[in-house]
């Protein structure tokens, strides 16, 4: 199963995410945080999972940097830090919050107890809704609201959504957490004044290969190749694709994303514009519990 790369890979994402938490962050630019924390991941000996999420404020998630990107961190932003980091494929994903305004500590508050919550109830067996009804009651004693629609999900191997799904509320539907399989469990938090939901931004800068569907553009194939033999399945950023310049780049992956062969993520937005936070586990569920491999 991997167990071992699991257990490793958690304990290099674990260790860049404690990084960031004590992180002033407040003048920082998006892309030195996402480039300092991939830089982390494989300077520990993993390989990044996915690019770097750096979502502020209302944006819960699915923000990284552009190349050049001059977005800079503000001294009362609510920033999610997502991060993953990967061993032969097997996959930590792990976030924290650093949060620089006291009126939204609650939320993140929350979100760690929420998760914390999360990780003493789960176990081989468990089931999905009653994961999401535990996270919910957390979230409802601090006055606040659960994202309905983010979850957590099951991994792969060079899968970072395997299947199932952990909900941050409780659901009709269900499934058990089986035995020996990894999950990442993410409680997304917004105030008691959000919607309690998000929807799609304009921004799309995270993308993964969906098909080896060749075009008829001869460039746009090679980088298909490229991303292939790069990240396999896993989500990529247009900065990694260093082989182009960054203009080429976004022209062959429209391309690409026009062809359906990659899929662009785009940001996901708290509908009210209210402020979300996050916490994030990677655990491997097990008979009577579980080994939670990102526990710092």
């Amino acid at each position: 199963m991997g167990r071992e790369e699991y257990v490793r890979a958690g304990g290099i994402a674990s260790a860049a995410r404690e990084a960031v938490r004590g992180m002033d962050l407040a003048g920082r630019t998006a892309l030195e945080v996402c480039e300092g924390v991939e830089a982390d991941i494989r300077r520990r000996g993993a390989e990044c999972a996915f690019p770097v999420n750096v979502s502020i404020n209302e944006v819960a998630a699915h923000y990284t940097a552009e190349p050049g990107d001059t977005l800079v961190i503000g001294e009362s932003d609510t920033v999610k830090v997502d991060l993953g980091a990967h061993i032969g494929g097997y996959i930590a994903d792990t976030a924290v919050t650093v949060n620089m305004d006291p009126d939204h500590e609650h939320i993140v508050r929350a979100a760690e107890e929420a998760l914390e919550e999360a990780m003493s109830v789960v176990r081989a067996g468990a089931k999905t809704r009653d994961i999401g009804r535990a996270i919910h009651d957390v979230i409802k004693r601090h006055s606040c609201k659960p994202i309905a629609n983010l979850t957590g999900h099951s991994l792969g191997q060079y899968t970072i959504h395997a299947g199932k799904s952990i909900p941050n509320t409780w659901a009709l539907r269900s499934s058990s957490l089986g035995a020996g399989e990894a999950y990442a469990c993410e409680p997304f938090v917004t105030t008691s004044s959000g919607l309690g939901y998000v929807q799609d931004g304009e921004t799309r800068n995270i993308f993964a290969l969906v098909s080896k569907k060749r075009t008829k553009d001869g460039a746009a194939n090679e980088m298909l190749d490229h991303i292939w033999e790069r990240f396999n399945m896993l989500p990529f950023a247009r900065r990694w694709l260093d082989r182009w310049e960054p203009g080429e780049a976004a022209r062959l992956l429209d391309t690409l994303v026009k062809s359906r062969a990659v899929h662009a993520y785009a940001v996901l937005v708290e509908a009210a514009g209210q402020r979300v936070a996050q916490a994030e586990h990677t655990f491997i569920a097990e008979d009577g519990g579980a080994t939670v491999t990102t526990r710092a």
